[in-house]
């Protein structure tokens, strides 16, 4: 199966009131796991990668992996770039075959964030590539984008509204109470927000820092209106847990294949928890 556009994935999941998985890559194992975990679930699937993930792994080694798992792959599958900043690697991503980018312009002010959002807009739709972006701050760290979490204002309704319909982006994220990394606290959804966003707009809304968001909160959040759900602190912890386990139980042992194996087995069980709590499985 050929990669799919985000929209394709998030138009699908609006009519069927679920969201889609959108979980970062960084090497083959992780690749293998998020797609066998689809697979075997049944479920549409987002792979990510951040700015940082193509400065390690390379851009190339990234869309070959993805494309070469797509080819065999029964489910819709997406590739996205998550937190794009610079706009020559948004250009570069969607040169080289990805079908989705995010411009990430929350630094700027809200004029500026819309008139650079749109500009990508077009050139994006121009090639049938969908965009995601972002109005407000999101707390924690990712990749080379640090905010302060006090300094992480939620979005407020208007200026969401005014952002989506100014923009045209496919999808939308805004702070309302999530945050990347490791949570120091249970985070505070703000449904509300989320819900009066949905209502005006109708748009596909995305959680960031969606690791660790308690299981209630994340099913009401997908109920009003989350259509991608990003995973990525929880997927390391998952993967390096039982890689730390196998180096503790075979200390001698040289063959990485037999650390990195049981390291993929487990994640991929742990995204197929994760899909069934989002709604996607078995919608593919």
């Amino acid at each position: 199966m050929t990669l799919v556009s985000l929209r394709t994935l998030l138009d699908a999941a609006q009519a069927g009131k679920y969201a889609v998985g959108a979980f970062n890559c960084n090497n083959m194992e992780v690749v293998q796991a998020i797609v066998a975990a689809a697979e075997e679930a049944r479920s549409p699937v987002i792979l990510q990668a951040s700015q940082g993930a193509i400065k390690y792994a390379g851009l190339d080694y990234i869309v070959s992996m993805v494309k070469a798992a797509a080819a065999k792959a029964t489910v819709p599958m997406a590739l996205h770039l998550d937190h794009g900043t610079d706009f020559n690697t948004i250009m570069a991503c969607i040169r080289a075959g990805f079908t989705s980018v995010m411009f990430d312009g929350s630094k700027y002010e809200k004029e500026e964030n819309i008139a650079r959002t749109k500009e990508i807009v077009k050139i994006a739709h121009a090639v049938g590539v969908s965009v995601e972006g972002e109005i407000g701050k999101i707390g924690g760290v990712e990749d080379d984008i640090a905010v302060d979490e006090r300094d992480a204002m939620l979005t407020p309704v208007p200026d969401a509204i005014e952002f989506y319909e100014a923009t045209g982006v496919d999808a939308l994220a805004m702070s309302f109470g999530t945050a990347h990394g490791p949570y120091k606290l249970p985070p505070k959804l703000d449904l509300d927000r989320i819900a009066a966003v949905h209502q005006k707009t109708g748009a596909p809304l995305v959680m960031h820092g969606g690791s660790g968001v308690p299981e209630e909160d994340m099913r009401k959040g997908i109920e009003l209106g989350i259509r991608k759900v990003n995973i990525d602190t929880e997927l390391r912890q998952a993967f390096l847990a039982e890689v730390r386990r196998q180096l503790a139980e075979r200390p001698d042992e040289l063959d990485p294949r037999k650390i990195f194996a049981p390291a993929r087995e487990v994640l991929k069980e742990h995204i197929k928890e994760k899909m069934r709590l989002f709604g996607c499985a078995g919608k593919a």
